[in-house]
């Protein structure tokens, strides 16, 4: 079950669920669009390596946007800071976005109950395109979950990714034991 935006509201007023800033006419009926933030990253090696911390460059999108190009990877950044304490969000693409052909996350559109922070994007596009800050990216969309949750995201000790910048993220997975 989907949270209609009647819900959404709901849940914002209850303090549950927090976009900010929050633009009335960004919610769907049952989604809220999220837009793509001034920063974006690439790693600076070539080359990654899962075990080490692989470090990034982040540079701003000027106002006559930036084109992507295929076969380079982007981490970009959601310009909402948003809250989830009693719901899973998710966030998919809009279909305009990929019908440019932009991938907006590699795996990651589940978020976690307690997740506070900006959204790091995963991108990647087919073909070249040029995008522009403050451009829809994406939407999220909120499940109930059933049951009790015993340690919300941003509780737990181990959270690599609570509390993400308005900057991208990069993978924190050499934190990891394995």
């Amino acid at each position: 079950m989907i949270l209609s935006d009647k819900r959404i509201l709901e849940e914002m007023e209850k303090g549950t669920i927090k976009v900010e800033p929050f633009l009335r006419d960004c919610l769907g009926s049952n989604s809220y669009d999220v837009h793509l933030g001034r920063t974006l990253a690439m790693y600076v090696d070539h080359s990654l390596d899962a075990k080490k911390h692989n470090t990034i460059a982040h540079f701003e999108i000027p106002e006559e946007g930036i084109v992507l190009e295929p076969h380079k990877f982007y981490l970009g950044v959601t310009d909402e800071y948003t809250e989830t304490h009693a719901h899973v969000p998710f966030l998919e693409g809009k279909s305009s976005t990929g019908r440019l052909g932009i991938d907006i996350h590699a795996t990651a559109g589940k978020g976690d109950v307690g997740f506070c922070g900006n959204w790091t994007l995963e991108i990647s596009v087919k073909q070249p395109v040029r995008v522009y800050a403050g451009m829809p990216i994406g939407q999220l969309i909120y499940f109930p979950v059933d049951g009790e949750i015993e340690v919300r995201y941003n509780q737990k000790a181990n959270a690599k990714y609570s509390g993400q910048p308005n900057r991208p993220v990069e993978s924190m997975m050499w934190k990891n034991k394995f």
